[in-house]
């Protein structure tokens, strides 16, 4: 599958959480619990996947844009749920 994100976005998530968005492609989104997310309109379907990356919880969030998985970081909602 391909990962898409964006630069800008990955550089802040790397420096604050030490993770590349990249490593969205090592979740399993099979075996993660994945949650529509709903909570506003953002003009497209956007998903909430809670998965395990190197033995801690991880939150992704995502959509589909031409087949690939465009994935965004947010450390609130694993805070939140974790």
């Amino acid at each position: 599958m391909r990962i898409g994100f964006d630069p800008g976005k990955d550089a802040s998530n790397r420096a604050k959480h030490g993770l590349s968005l990249a490593r969205a492609a090592d979740m399993d989104l099979h075996a993660a619990a994945v949650l529509a997310d709903d909570r506003q309109d953002y003009g497209e379907p956007r998903w909430r996947a809670y998965g395990i990356l190197d033995g801690r919880l991880h939150m992704l969030a995502f959509t589909f844009r031409d087949g690939t998985l465009r994935a965004r970081a947010n450390a609130r909602e694993c805070k939140r749920y974790g």
